[in-house]
C-alpha cells in the first residue's frame, strides 16, 4: 500500500530517533553581521541540500524573537517560473494545531473539558461513551485511521484525485471497525480523531468550523493569508506541485517516466472541514511563533499541549501501523510534535512537504515548504518529507546547542 507506506514514513521513520490574499513582509531591521552570517549560511545549507534531496524549489523563512534572518524561495514553482516567498500552498497538518488551539481556548473559558466525552455531541458514533475530547486531540482515541492503512481508501483516492469526499464518506469507511486499543492506553496517528474533534466543537460551540477557526486562533494570530478552502482551488501566485506517487496504483512499470501536476489534488479528505486550509511562509512562521509560545493559551493550557508525557507510555502493536514508542525526537501533545526541545508540525501530502517550528528557549522560529523534482520518487513512486530533514539541518545552523535530533544515517 504506497500511500500507508509514505504516510507511515512521514509519521514515524523521518522522525524517531534514539496542502487569497498576499501578505506582505513585516519591515525589520537591517541585518547586523552575525545575522547576515547565519542567513548565508542557512542558504547553503537550503542549496546544497536541494541537490542532494532533488528538489524543484524550496521556501524557509526563519526569525529570532521575531527578527527576521532569511525569507528566501530558490527553484522553480514550473518550468521557467521561479518561486517566491509570497506563493500559497496547502498547510495540512499545521492546521491540526490550530483545531487544539481551539479546544484548549474553549476549556480555559470554561466552556469544555479535556475529559468531556464526544458522546455528549456525537452519542449515535460508535465508542464515543468511552472516548474524550483530550484523547482525540492526542490522538490516543484508539480510533483506526481511515487514511493509513486502509486500502480501500487508497484505492479511491489514486483512482480520482479529484474527488471530493464528504465528512460521511471518510467516516463511514471506519465507523464500523473496533478500536485499536482501550482509549488512553496508547497512541496511533489518526486524521479520524481531529475530524471527529471538529464535528463535536462545532456541536458544543453551535458555530461553523470555518468561523471558529478564523474567529477564534487565525485571527487572534494574525494570520493573513492563512483561509479554508472549500474546493481545491489555491489563492494566487501558487507554489506549484508535482508528484509520481500514483506511479503504483496505475500500474507504470518502473523505467517508464511518470510525474505529474498534484497541485490541484482534492484535499477534502485531509482533516476537518474548515481545517483544510492554504496559507504562505510568513503564516507558518507567524504559527510557528504563535502556537509554539502558547500565545492564545493560559499557562495550564499550553503546558497540557507540550506535554511530553506519552514517552514510554505507548507502544508498536500488530494490526496498528502508526503506534510506536514515542521519544525525545517525536512525542505527541495535543495536536503538535515535541522534537527535542522543539516544536513542531510537518505536512506532506500531492507532492509538497513543508513544516513549522518553534525554540522557545531562544525564540528561533523556522518555516520551510518543498516540492519535489521526478528524482525524488523511488521506482514505486513513494517520497518522505524533506522539508523536515532540511528544517533539521537549518536548526543545527541556528541553535547548534539545541539542534532537532535528525533521524538514523543523516
Amino acid at each position: 500500500m504506497a500511500i500507508a507506506r509514505r504516510l507511515v514514513a512521514a509519521v514515524i521513520a523521518a522522525l524517531i530517533v534514539t496542502g487569497c490574499g498576499h501578505r506582505s513582509p513585516p519591515a525589520s531591521s537591517p541585518p547586523d553581521s552575525a545575522d547576515r552570517a547565519k542567513a548565508d549560511a542557512v542558504l547553503r545549507v537550503t542549496q546544497n541540500f536541494m541537490a542532494q534531496a532533488h528538489l524543484k524549489a524550496v521556501i524557509v523563512r526563519i526569525t529570532v524573537d521575531g527578527k527576521e534572518i532569511v525569507t528566501q524561495a530558490v527553484g522553480d514553482s514550473m518550468s521557467g517560473v521561479p518561486a517566491t516567498p509570497d506563493m500559497h500552498f496547502r498547510n495540512g497538518a499545521v492546521a491540526i494545531s490550530y483545531v487544539s488551539t481551539l479546544l484548549l481556548k474553549l476549556v480555559d473559558e470554561k466552556k469544555l473539558s479535556l475529559d468531556d466525552k464526544l458522546s455528549t455531541w456525537l452519542p449515535d458514533f460508535p465508542n464515543a461513551g468511552r472516548v474524550t475530547l483530550g484523547q482525540l486531540a492526542q490522538m490516543t482515541a484508539g480510533y483506526p485511521d481511515y487514511v493509513i492503512g486502509n486500502q480501500q481508501f487508497e484505492t479511491g483516492l489514486y483512482a480520482n484525485p479529484f474527488q471530493q469526499w464528504t465528512t460521511q464518506d471518510i467516516l463511514g469507511q471506519i465507523s464500523g471497525r473496533p478500536l485499536l486499543y482501550e482509549p488512553g492506553s496508547n497512541w496511533n496517528y489518526a486524521h479520524t480523531d481531529y475530524v471527529l474533534l471538529g464535528l463535536a466543537l462545532e456541536k458544543a460551540t453551535g458555530r461553523d468550523m470555518p468561523t471558529l477557526l478564523r474567529d477564534e486562533v487565525l485571527g487572534p494570530l494574525g494570520l493573513k493569508s492563512t483561509a479554508n478552502s472549500d474546493t481545491p482551488e489555491i489563492p494566487q501566485p501558487v507554489l506549484h506541485a508535482f508528484s509520481s506517487e500514483r506511479r503504483a496504483a496505475l500500474k507504470i512499470p518502473a523505467g517508464t517516466p511518470f510525474y505529474e501536476e498534484s497541485t490541484y489534488w482534492n484535499p477534502s479528505w485531509t482533516i476537518t472541514h474548515g481545517a483544510i486550509q492554504t496559507t504562505t511562509i510568513y503564516d507558518m512562521e507567524a504559527t510557528a511563533v504563535g502556537v509554539g509560545s502558547g500565545k492564545l493559551l493560559t499557562a495550564d493550557s499550553y503546558k497540557k499541549m507540550v506535554s511530553t508525557a506519552l514517552r514510554g507510555k505507548t507502544h508498536a502493536q500488530p494490526g496498528c501501523p502508526t503506534c510506536f514508542e514515542q521519544n525525545e525526537g517525536y512525542t505527541y501533545g495535543l495536536g503538535i510534535i515535541s522534537s527535542g526541545d522543539w516544536l513542531m508540525q510537518n505536512p506532506l501530502f500531492s507532492g509538497c512537504a513543508a513544516a513549522e517550528a518553534y525554540l522557545p528557549a531562544q525564540k528561533i522560529a523556522i518555516a520551510v515548504a518543498v516540492t519535489y523534482a521526478p528524482e525524488a520518487f523511488d521506482d514505486q513512486g513513494n517520497y518522505s518529507n524533506q522539508a523536515d530533514i532540511l528544517f533539521r539541518k537549518i536548526g543545527a545552523v541556528m541553535a547548534p546547542s539545541e539542534a532537532p535530533p535528525m533521524p538514523p544515517g543523516r
